[in-house]
């Protein structure tokens, strides 16, 4: 695969370090596929393009704060781990990412803050590491007491208490992410009602942001990321007329149970990927040579949505998961 052809230059001011005040308060690049155009609007003006018939689709993942800080036992270094996702019944074993990861082999120990422990008791292919916690009885109140918010590598800063709040949606609900849905941050529960007043119904889906997140493409594949939706949901998501899905997440979600695919998915959508479901999608600004950046060129066609990057560059949008929004319609 030539990941040349989904490159774009992006100077380092372009990336939002900051969430804006008021969430909806992003700007909104709407592509229109068949016009073969763009236009600048304002999130605020979403529920504008809405009416009946149609269904926004919206992942209520919640994320857990994943990010550790230790030191390895009987060493001073500190050793920072981003947890994935459990590997356990008792969720006491992980996945995880490790940094300095060639010192840390099999069997060693790392302490955290509260004298929390996990042992190291396996590593992966592309260098992760499985985790095991020592005497924690939940590691989810655990994590809400020693973890930091998984804030992106691009956000040059350390996470603040604010975040807590600011790098979640308004409508999480299934704990389990290591990064946030970013295209539903714009949504305020005043934003919701507009959208339900235009017309729109509501639906929700639950995938788990992982590994992928995080890894450069490799080959034909992705990680496997768990994903879940509910019958009620799946309801309203057959009678719509239209789906509009808030995100690549909702987009992987509906499109691989579409194809068949239950609980877990590796979809990897590209150009060239016949979409079954999806009519229209609301999505933040992605990397260059990402994985998310090859799902929405499937949708509007490459050489639309690189130009229209390229213009957002031009016109100082805010890029990634704190940046502003495009909507394809």
């Amino acid at each position: 695969m030539d990941l040349t052809k989904f490159d774009y230059e992006l100077p380092e001011a372009s990336i939002a370090q900051e969430p804006l005040a008021d969430r909806a308060a992003s700007r909104m690049l709407v592509l229109y596929r068949a016009e073969q155009r763009w236009e600048d609007r304002v999130f605020r003006d979403l529920p504008h393009y809405l009416g009946n018939g149609d269904c926004l689709v919206f992942n209520d993942s919640k994320v857990f704060p994943s990010r550790l800080f230790g030191r390895r036992e009987n060493f001073s270094g500190r050793v920072e781990v981003l947890l994935l996702r459990p590997t356990s019944a008792d969720k006491l074993t992980w996945t995880a990412l490790v940094r300095p990861g060639r010192k840390m082999r099999t069997g060693e120990s790392i302490v955290f803050d509260g004298d929390v422990e996990a042992k190291i008791v396996g590593r992966g292919e592309y260098g992760e590491r499985t985790l095991r916690f020592v005497q924690v009885e939940n590691i989810y109140e655990t994590l809400q007491r020693i973890g930091h918010v998984p804030l992106p590598p691009y956000i040059r800063r350390p996470d603040r208490a604010e975040d807590h709040d600011r790098y979640q949606t308004i409508f999480a609900r299934q704990t389990g992410s290591v990064a946030a849905p970013t295209a539903g941050l714009h949504f305020t529960p005043e934003i919701l009602e507009q959208c339900r007043t235009a017309g729109a119904a509501m639906a929700y889906v639950t995938l788990h942001v992982g590994l992928g997140t995080f890894q450069p493409v490799r080959g034909e594949t992705l990680h496997s990321e768990q994903f879940e939706i509910t019958k009620e949901n799946m309801s309203r998501i057959e009678e719509a007329k239209r789906l509009v899905c808030v995100g690549t997440t909702s987009v992987r979600a509906v499109e691989s149970q579409a194809l068949g695919k239950n609980e877990e998915t590796d979809l990897f959508i590209r150009p060239g990927f016949e979409f079954r479901r999806t009519g229209a999608m609301l999505t933040n600004f992605h990397l260059p040579q990402s994985s998310l950046l090859m799902l929405v060129c499937a949708l509007a066609g490459t050489d639309l949505v690189l130009a229209a990057y390229r213009y957002a560059v031009a016109e100082s949008y805010r890029f990634f998961s704190y940046g502003d929004c495009m909507l394809i319609i």
